[in-house]
């Protein structure tokens, strides 16, 4: 192949042809990035990125916090020095919080580029954060090299004007099912950041593997922590490991959402403590698949200890606002059972100072108020479960909305898929994106849906790379219907900007399902 080129290029000089030059590189249209922004307006000369640029940022810690993490994007791929400062002038990268800014809410944010400046202005820190993605995909993908690369580093001219449509956009990663280290679940957050993802819900316990110490129950995570699906090593977080995990979610604007699933899916705990077994006899741990065949004991009391001293230390390590109880498949526990459960654990996690999350089976009992549920339903799901959900949010239940075949992350893409389940059908890329989470479940009014959020359940998975396949390209699709106005929703546009997103994931590594729904750029 090499040769039959020399031939080409030798023969085209003997012609005396001269080779096309290089088309000068454009700056990449301001606004066409993921998730859509809500207005772009283009016009005037690109900002480029030069050795003298510097990164200027107004008097608070906040604003500074964010310069640091924009320079540690920036300077490994141009290899400028990019210099973070708080002197005032009117050039370079300017990061600014207006308190004044009222329309742009808690997490939008201002980006106006001209041929002398690139200026964020937001009035809260995590819409500054936001602004700064999107500087990100408006430069070259290369940016994200961790070498040095060749520029030019052209933002294009104009404003966007942004900030997202729900209050929750979250993906959800099961740690139990496979035991996924603190360097590999960092890693995902730094993924979901990139597309303004930001709340993090950790499955930290099920029938596989329970993950978080407990002090005052602690062979929860010595024992019920010490295997995963196929009977690998498992293992947990300290409590200082999720404290970790907490803090480096919050420095990318994610607030951590903790799951204890509960009264099913809870193997592990009944395998650590034989009281909280209704005959006292404690089940061998479990690596398999199978769901809906363990339940804690609604009738005793121990029960109801164990949920307390687990949600007071859970609380205590986590600054967010929510705690997710679970509540799904429970399958053997009884109705009467589940009911009892459900109203004597819901006030526990208010005790402590949080939110109630559950799967939204928890629409059987009596949500607390406040509660969210997450509905996790099919297209097909029967009509009688639907407007079970969609009662509890005419009553006040919030909704996070997360079809199982439409936003689950381990859904085959297709049947010669070799990862994921397919138990809710395959999940292609436009299958995922295309769907309104404000009209999906009949009979729900669109003031109760709260938000979306991706789960990606952990059975088949057990990689960094395996998560990023199942992950890429779907979770920006879902990350978008959480962010973007509706009327921006449409897959034919949507799909050349995904498309785009392919060489930014080649320098970050990311490796990702090629779906033929796709126009993917030529490698």
């Amino acid at each position: 192949m090499l040769g039959s080129l020399l031939l080409v290029a030798t023969g085209a000089g003997a012609l005396g042809v001269a080779p096309a030059s290089a088309a000068p590189e454009t700056a990449t249209p301001l606004g066409q990035i993921v998730p859509a922004p809500a207005k772009a307006a283009a016009g005037g000369s690109a900002y480029e990125i030069t050795g003298k640029t510097r990164i200027r940022v107004d008097d608070s810690r906040d604003a500074r916090r964010v310069g640091d993490y924009l320079a540690d994007v920036l300077r490994p791929s141009t290899g400028y020095a990019l210099p973070v400062t708080d002197a005032r002038a009117g050039d370079g990268i300017r990061l600014e919080l207006s308190r004044k800014d009222t329309g742009l809410g808690a997490e939008g944010y201002r980006l106006t580029s001209t041929s002398r400046s690139v200026t964020i202005v937001a009035r809260e820190p995590a819409g500054l954060f936001h602004g700064v993605q999107t500087l990100r995909q408006q430069l070259p993908a290369r940016v994200e090299a961790d070498s040095r690369q060749s520029g030019p580093w052209l933002v294009a001219g104009g404003t966007i004007e942004d900030s997202p449509r729900y209050g929750w956009r979250g993906a959800m990663l099961d740690v139990s099912r496979h035991f996924f280290t603190v360097g590999q679940v960092k890693r995902y957050i730094d993924e979901l950041a990139l597309y303004k993802v930001n709340k993090l819900h950790l499955h930290l316990s099920d029938d596989q593997g329970w993950r978080i110490a407990i002090d005052s129950w602690p062979k929860l995570a010595t024992y019920g922590g010490s295997t995963q699906v196929g009977g690998g090593a498992g293992g947990y977080y300290t409590k200082a490991q999720y404290k970790d995990i907490v803090r480096y979610a919050a420095s990318r604007y994610l607030e951590v959402v903790p799951e204890i699933d509960m009264p099913g899916h809870t193997n592990a705990a009944l395998a650590s403590y034989a009281d909280l077994n209704c005959d006292g006899v404690a089940p061998p741990l479990y690596t398999g698949t199978s769901v809906g065949f363990s339940s804690l004991c609604a009738g005793k009391d121990i029960t109801y200890d164990f949920v307390d001293d687990v949600v007071r230390e859970l609380a205590a390590l986590t600054p967010g606002k929510y705690l997710h109880i679970g509540g799904d498949e429970a399958h053997s526990t009884s109705h009467e059972d589940y009911v009892t459960f459900m109203d004597k654990v819901q006030p526990i996690v208010a005790e402590y100072g949080k939110t109630v999350v559950g799967w939204h089976q928890l629409t059987g009992a009596t949500p607390a108020k406040g509660a969210l549920a997450q509905y996790w339903g099919l297209d097909g799901t029967s009509a009688a479960e639907k407007a079970q959900v969609a009662e509890a949010a005419k009553n006040g239940t919030g909704l996070i909305i997360s079809p199982a075949d439409r936003t689950y992350l381990d859904m085959k893409y297709t049947k010669d898929e070799p990862l994921g389940l397919s138990w809710a059908g395959y999940v292609e890329v436009q299958r995922s994106y295309d769907w309104d989470p404000a009209n999906y479940l009949p009979g729900a009014p669109s003031s109760a849906v709260k938000g979306v959020e991706a789960p990606l359940w952990s059975e088949t998975l057990s990689t960094s790379a395996q998560l990023d396949h199942m992950a890429f390209p779907r979770l920006p699709g879902v990350a978008e219907l959480g962010w973007s106005p509706a009327a921006t929703h449409d897959w034919d546009a949507y799909k050349v900007r995904l498309a785009a997103q392919a060489p930014r994931w080649d320098a970050l590594g990311i490796g990702y399902y090629k779906s033929p729904q796709v126009p993917w750029p030529a490698s």
